[in-house]
């Protein structure tokens, strides 16, 4: 099955997502009057969100009997952002794997409904709740859940010894729990959380590292080190 967001039909007469009883599929958490904003495009009309042990589903309740879906395994990386420099309104900001293409190719700012082919190359989708209180709540539900949706070729890349994250800045890379970018130790940088990144772009802002001075003065001891040993 192809990777990343779906249209999502499969709704039974009460107005719930049925759900994958034979793999064991629960829902987590529920938020009423949820919106998605689905790369570039403005926010859908408020709907429900479901978030199962397996999926993230959204129904609209503007269009009913429709919605969208997308595999934990599908999604790659999800923060909170508050920062209104980054976006208008506070959301659960994720990553999803797409196909070959663009966000732009998956239609602008328009409201026509998307096809399973625009939705394909969506990498980006953002979750606003009516109450952004809510939303340490929605991401300790995600990451619940990816955790129980872990990567299946993890093992396999953590016996090569490193893994390469597609979400990782230009030049990082993990090996094992540490971040490295461009050959750099870990112990030099330190993680910016997402939104605080005075409003630079927010993918990036995900993992932007930065060069702890430590190093520096490190370097300066081993200097005079050096000099004393003449």
């Amino acid at each position: 099955m192809a990777p990343g967001l779906k249209i999502f039909a499969d709704i039974a007469g009460d107005g719930t997502p049925r759900l994958d009883a034979a793999s064991g599929e629960e829902v987590v958490c529920v938020e009423r009057a949820a919106s998605v904003a689905l790369g570039r495009r403005a926010p859908e009309a408020p709907g429900t969100l479901f978030v199962t042990t397996r999926r993230v589903i959204w129904l609209s309740e503007a269009e009913k009997g429709t919605g969208y879906a997308v595999e934990f395994l599908d999604v790659t990386l999800h923060a909170v952002s508050r920062d209104p420099e980054t976006y208008p309104s506070p959301c659960l900001y994720t990553q999803i794997e797409a196909e070959a293409g663009s966000d732009e190719e998956a239609g602008d700012l328009d409201t026509e409904p998307l096809s399973e082919l625009q939705l394909a190359k969506i990498s980006e989708m953002r979750i606003i709740l009516s109450d952004a209180a809510q939303l340490d709540s929605l991401f300790d539900a995600f990451c619940h859940c990816a955790e129980l949706n872990p990567d299946p070729t993890a093992e396999q890349n953590e016996e090569d010894g490193w893994f390469h994250g597609e979400d990782m800045t230009d030049g990082g890379w993990i090996h094992g729990d540490e971040i490295m970018v461009d050959g750099i130790d870990p112990e030099f940088f330190t993680p910016n959380p997402i939104g605080e990144n005075d409003g630079s772009d927010l993918s990036r802002s995900v993992l932007e590292l930065q060069i702890n001075d430590q190093r520096f003065e490190d370097a300066d001891e081993d200097e005079e080190v050096r000099e004393n040993g003449h």
